[in-house]
């Protein structure tokens, strides 16, 4: 759940509110398993448990920086909410997180090694039998583009590998991600520490799932049967339609003749910024420059920061401040002066946009959309009907004062959840 504003994966929840996000979890594994788990259904694996999102300080739990989780709410049960919605609709798989759930079981170690979270809540008290599979690379290193990353075993570091890998087994894991190396899972054996009524244990679940799959009746591709589905184009509208409907909108001016700014009409030049200009020239004139346009367009990404200390694993994550600064906030505000400016934020997160919200002529957030998806919203192609999924802060100060794990929680926002306008 996006509780926390910075958290830098924001981007792969369905946003703040718990029973939205337990209905929207629902939807997509029936959707991709179908009402019963078989032959026809894609596995899904639903991470990451039991809630990965109040990070401390939103750093993101892949570094060491970010493996606390905080819950200065006791707002623990909240971010379980959605989980019972997918344990419901049968997800095949579940991912703990890496971080380590300050205060909320007897030992600060990260979820996959901690029993309490595995084996007891969602072993016992939710009787999750399903495969649960770890992060990546939590027991020792991995490469990634050809760079040697440390592994994530937060609160463990003390451990041998050996004795990480038992751990883990003995909270209830089955499967490890990212680690192939069964050496020391074979000496445990060897040894009688883990037992082959363990091992068989988290085979028989793997197995169960690949058996009702028919993964061993029918293992095979039909190559043929795959080209005429993969890339569809009616599946392809599908996912353009998704994203028109995805998009938000936030803001849009009134004419000093009591019109309406948008939606822009096509006899109109343009300036853009971030926007395809072949696209583009099929909903206007455009111009380069801006003093030849009527109306500036400009994509924008939230800002975030890129820590010093950080390796380029580190600045792939877009984590820290949600706020423009100098002198990008300037020259944007400076196009908004000029001309009638249309905004469009990427809400990867949550961006802190005070003074460009009150300064531009319209105001969209978006989620990962087509240049031409964004043009029909803003040219009055498809009406937006979309919502904020999570709240905009007002400032920095208010993001600094919210609960890591709490929902909407931030001081006069300047969009609060659910906002979203219409033509």
């Amino acid at each position: 759940l996006a509780t926390e504003p910075r958290w830098g994966r924001m981007n792969g929840t369905f946003g703040e509110d718990a029973n939205l996000s337990a209905k929207i979890t629902s939807a997509y594994i029936y959707g991709f398993q179908g009402d019963e788990f078989g032959p026809e259904s894609v596995a899904c694996m639903t991470k990451h448990w039991p809630g990965g999102g109040p990070q401390k300080d939103g750093w993101d739990a892949h570094f060491r920086y970010g493996m606390d989780q905080e819950y200065p709410g006791n707002n623990f049960d909240y971010h379980l909410i959605p989980f019972k919605a997918a344990f419901e609709a049968g997800t095949a798989m579940i991912m703990p997180y890496y971080g380590i759930p300050l205060g909320q079981t007897n030992e600060d170690v990260g979820m996959s090694y901690n029993k309490e979270i595995i084996q007891e809540l969602l072993r016992n008290e939710y009787g999750y039998d399903g495969v649960v599979c770890t992060d990546w690379s939590i027991i020792e290193g991995f490469k990634i583009f050809g760079y040697e990353l440390g592994g994530m075993p937060w609160g463990v570091d003390d451990l041998t590998v050996k004795e990480r890998i038992q751990k883990v087994i003995e909270a209830g894991v089955d499967q490890f991600g990212g680690n192939s190396n069964s050496d020391d899972l074979l000496d445990l054996y060897k040894e009688n520490i883990i037992t082959e009524i363990r091992i068989n244990e988290s085979a028989r679940r793997l197995l169960r799932a690949k058996f009702k799959m028919g993964l061993f009746d029918d293992p095979y591709i039909n190559v043929n049967q795959a080209e005429k589905i993969i890339g569809r184009q009616d599946y392809v509208e599908k996912g353009k339609l998704a994203q028109r409907k995805s998009i938000v909108m936030l803001k849009n001016q009134i004419n000093a003749d009591s019109s309406y700014v948008l939606p822009l009409g096509k006899s109109n030049k343009i300036y853009i910024e971030n926007i395809d200009k072949e696209i583009a020239g099929q909903y206007a004139d455009v111009v380069d420059n801006l003093e030849e346009a009527d109306f500036a367009v400009l994509r924008l990404q939230t800002p975030w920061i890129v820590r010093e200390d950080g390796n380029f694993f580190d600045n792939l994550f877009h984590q820290g401040d949600l706020d423009f600064k100098e002198p990008e906030l300037s020259r944007i505000l400076n196009i908004a002066r000029n001309k009638p400016t249309i905004i469009c934020l990427y809400l990867d997160r949550a961006a802190v946009v005070p003074e460009i919200a009150e300064t531009c002529a319209g105001l969209f957030g978006e989620f990962g959309a087509y240049d031409d998806a964004l043009l029909d919203i803003i040219f009055g192609e498809h009406n937006p009907t979309a919502i904020l999924p999570f709240e905009l802060p007002s400032s920095m100060d208010a993001v600094l004062n919210q609960y890591e794990d709490v929902p909407y929680d931030s001081k006069n926002p300047l969009f609060e959840f659910g906002f979203g306008l219409t033509y």
